[in-house]
């Protein structure tokens, strides 16, 4: 039945009423998202400026600690201990390094005095909706391998000897302050430090100390409990990862996920690196085993790599280089520096 002229102006006024309710709900949604992003703007900020603050200032003693946004106080927690049989493994020529970033073929940072801090970021990130570590044949196919399964490590140089390679000729120390996902538990990532003697030339290794077969000694650190964090643009700007060492004192690694900091201190003493570190390395690679994380197609990652040297100095931005045996599948862009309180890299990797 057709309607009449009152069905039709009847119809025309709910029509226009509906239309004014709809005009307002759309101000009110409108409105309501302006001030959620005007909310989240000064949080962010907040954020920011506590993961900094967390970064620069961990707990002087020894042993694992957390501290949860917005609190700056380091609490306490039990360590857990990691074994080195799945080490991060050293730098080793392979026949396809050049197409791949790390093993040798990264962008490090050095600047005219000796590294007590660094600090790696990922100020710009698109694209990244999948990462899995993959096993590289040349190292055996090693490492904790899957979806999500990924490190982020800074990595000294080994180009200085200490008092901890005992004399041998050749041998120089390593450090690695490492972020690993699933490392020794399954659903738990570990915040730990690993201390190596490279070219050590026997199997009769010092103390605490693991041989790697190769004539390297190796031993980690006790390991802070943290979270498996699954890698997306967001997630990974959120990532920061920090490693301090101070001659006669301390050595820590700091892990933030942007709501939650993770850290572990132990001795520099166990190879010394605070007196020969001269040159870091940082970036998302495989996790452990010589692996290599790859990233979906179109994946794009800036990386800051900043230090507190004693100077303010730009730094050197060295190019095919770095000590980390890891990898990742993207191709590494153009490198800057900065000079200020804290010297910087940044450099561009993409696929």
């Amino acid at each position: 039945m057709k309607p009449g002229k009152f069905d039709s102006l009847r119809l025309s006024l709910t029509c226009a009423a509906a239309a004014g309710l709809l005009s307002t709900f759309s101000f009110q949604s409108a409105f309501a998202d302006s001030s959620a992003q005007a909310a989240a703007a000064p949080d962010a900020a907040a954020r920011a400026t506590w993961r900094e603050a967390m970064s620069h200032n961990p707990e002087s003693g020894a042993g694992c600690f957390t501290a949860s946004y917005p609190s700056y106080v380091w609490e306490q927690v039990a360590c857990k201990t990691v074994s080195p049989k799945l080490h991060l493994t050293p730098r080793k020529p392979t026949s396809d390094h050049l197409l791949v970033t790390g093993n040798g073929d990264d962008f490090v940072i050095q600047g005219p005095g000796l590294i007590s801090e660094t600090v790696g970021s990922f100020p710009k990130v698109s694209d990244v909706t999948s990462e899995k570590s993959a096993g590289v044949a040349a190292f055996g196919d090693g490492g904790i391998l899957g979806t999500n399964e990924y490190s982020l490590q800074i990595n000294t140089d080994f180009n200085g000897t200490t008092a901890a390679c005992e004399g041998h000729s050749g041998c120089v120390v390593w450090q690695q302050f490492v972020y690993a996902t699933d490392f020794e538990t399954r659903g738990e990532g570990a915040v730990f430090i690993e201390s190596w003697l490279i070219n050590f030339g026997s199997d009769n290794c010092p103390g605490n100390f693991e041989s790697d077969g190769e004539g390297d000694c190796v031993v980690n650190s006790a390991a802070t409990t943290a979270p498996d964090v699954a890698l997306t643009t967001t997630s990974l700007a959120a990532l920061t990862l920090t490693g301090s060492a101070t001659s006669g004192g301390n050595d820590t690694v700091v892990f933030n996920d942007g709501s939650k900091a993770f850290s572990l201190t132990a001795s520099d003493s166990v190879v010394d690196i605070a007196q020969v570190w001269q040159q870091s390395e940082f970036n998302v690679v495989g996790d452990a085993g010589g692996s290599r994380a790859d990233f979906n197609k179109g994946a794009s990652v800036t990386v800051k790599v900043a230090v507190t040297d004693g100077t303010t100095a730009a730094p050197s931005c060295i190019a095919d280089s770095g000590s980390t045996g890891e990898t990742n599948n993207l191709n590494l862009g153009a490198c800057t520096t900065a000079s200020g309180t804290q010297p910087s890299i940044e450099f561009t990797e993409s696929d």
